[in-house]
């Protein structure tokens, strides 16, 4: 590029520039000195071509060391012999970039007119715009590159910032480190050591900390054990503290060589330390709401000949107490009532209403057994009198053993599920009725069927069957057919496989499920 813009720029001057090398090799001509002089081309050595050759070089080595024009005179040979008398005016090309030093050089011949002052300010003034020019360009591509280094350094800060922001829980956040830190960082790898009581407060000593990749190490265990290998030399732990408490540390290994800068670590360690803060704190109320919500749901009894399992299951991201709940009543020596509801919404008023309406529920069953619409209306009517505002749904059935006759009610609840013994499943849609709380007087219907021996039914909350961006057509599709194949389960396996058939989907509501399972034959003692 250098020979390219001299070309460019000596090729209308109207008098001879050529440039050469410390040992006389002419790099470049411009066509001005093909005219002055035939036999200085590109390629020619110029001391061959000089008559005093020796003073020439003593001359090139003082221009060599100039940074302003020196002048100076040489005698060559023209292309039939003859003597030219040159004045020159010469000083290093400090443009030039070649592997070997390079002069500048401006050639007038004597036997013209002489403007050798002019021609020396020209030499000196092209000289320095081709410096000039080179000084911006170089400027320039070291601008870009710092400009591209730092628009990929914040592309890399925002994805793992982005990845933090998204982790709801401990695992997430710590995948989240060990996939997008390192990129952040510019380093080979990281690995995060933590207090786990710091990080989770424990609600019980038998706690651990809820986390399920590998890509940490536990603190809390090391402590009293020996101490830890020293890091590599390349390594650096930084240590992660959020509102004052010190949750571990941020080991970093770089690749040898590598010069971390210690304000954009801390910067990251300080955002890692935040999520891991944050997420303990998501973890340790999810189980307070979790160990709430469990300590209000009955513990059934035992019926002679049915077999009876239930199951709950918060939602995904679920911090606060949610308001399903199952239930099992004792109606008589021949009769057994069976409830399942979801109060709508989280939080406080949900849970005291689910308790509530569990607790009148028995009250209520024990007096209308044989009647469920009257048991559904009573229920309508507290919850509107003593919870305005709230809504919950709700199913009611009875079993008769000695007649096997399943009669049932449902205040905008899902449909419970047959599944017979050869493993056809039926829902039980009839007899719906609105929602309990909102509509005051409502008459809910009955319905009723005998149940075919060694018959399941699966009573559950909407929570089963609801996915984000799924209709719940697909929801009670899916259900049936992982029903349709537990045969040979008892009511525990059975309650077990329907509750957790999708582990890795994110399930946005509780989950509450009952199962009964009813004998093969009829007969209250079966």
């Amino acid at each position: 590029m250098e020979l390219a813009a001299f070309r460019a720029m000596a090729k209308l001057l109207p008098y001879a520039v050529v440039v050469c090398t410390a040992s006389g090799r002419l790099l470049a001509v411009n066509p001005a000195t093909r005219r002055t002089v035939d036999t200085l081309v590109p390629g020619a050595d110029l001391l061959d071509l000089v008559l005093d050759a020796d003073e020439v070089a003593v001359r090139l080595k003082q221009w060599l060391r100039s940074g302003s024009p020196l002048p100076g005179v040489m005698t060559v040979r023209d292309g039939e012999g003859r003597p030219v008398r040159l004045r020159c005016h010469g000083a290093r090309a400090a443009w030039w970039r070649g592997p070997e030093p390079a002069v500048q050089l401006h050639l007038n011949r004597l036997d013209v007119s002489d403007r050798f002052v002019a021609l020396s300010q020209r030499v000196s003034l092209m000289n320095q715009q081709m410096a000039y020019r080179r000084a911006i360009a170089e400027q320039r591509d070291k601008l870009l590159r710092a400009e591209t280094e730092a628009r990929a350094r914040m592309q890399r800060l925002y994805r793992l910032t982005a990845a933090l922001a998204a982790s709801a829980d401990l695992t997430d956040v710590c995948e989240a480190v060990h996939k997008s830190a390192p990129q952040a960082l510019d380093a080979m790898g990281v690995t995060l050591e933590l207090h786990p009581r710091r990080v989770v407060p424990s609600l019980s000593p038998t706690d651990t900390l809820p986390v399920t990749t590998a890509s940490w190490t536990d603190l809390d265990l090391l402590h009293g054990a020996s101490p830890a290998a020293p890091l590599p030399e390349a390594a650096r732990r930084v240590p992660l503290e959020a509102e004052g408490v010190v949750l571990g540390s941020l080991v970093v290994r770089y690749a040898p060589g590598t010069e971390p800068d210690p304000d954009h670590t801390t910067a990251i360690a300080q955002q890692i330390a935040q999520a891991v803060r944050r997420a303990g704190l998501f973890e340790h109320e999810h189980g307070l709401a979790v160990r709430l919500q469990r300590s209000l749901l009955p513990r059934l009894p035992e019926v002679p000949g049915l077999d009876i399992a239930s199951g709950y299951a918060p939602g995904t991201h679920m911090v606060d107490v949610g308001g399903d709940w199952y239930d099992v009543h004792l109606l008589d020596e021949d009769t057994v009532g069976f409830t399942i509801g979801d109060v709508a919404g989280h939080g406080i008023a949900q849970a005291t209403a689910m308790a509530q309406i569990n607790t009148v529920l028995r009250s209520i069953s024990r007096r209308h057994s044989d009647h469920l619409p009257t048991v559904m209306a009573e229920l309508n009517d507290f919850l509107g009198t003593y919870h305005e505002g709230l809504m919950a749904t709700a199913c009611y059935a009875t079993f008769h053993r000695s007649t096997r006759t399943l009669r049932y009610t449902r205040a905008g609840h899902p449909p419970p599920l047959l599944v017979r013994g050869d493993g056809t499943t039926e829902y039980l849609e009839a007899a719906l009725a609105p929602p309990l709380g909102p509509v005051p007087f409502t008459r809910y219907p009955q319905e009723e069927l005998t149940v075919p021996a060694g018959a399941t039914l699966v009573l559950y909350t909407d929570g089963l069957i609801e996915r984000r961006g799924e209709s719940l057509d697909v929801g009670l599709d899916r259900l049936a057919r992982t029903a349709a194949g537990t045969a040979g389960l008892d009511a525990r396996g059975t309650c077990d496989l329907l509750l957790h058939q999708q582990p890795d989907s994110d399930l946005p509501d509780d989950r509450a499920l009952l199962i009964v399972r009813f004998p093969p034959a009829a007969g209250p003692g079966d």
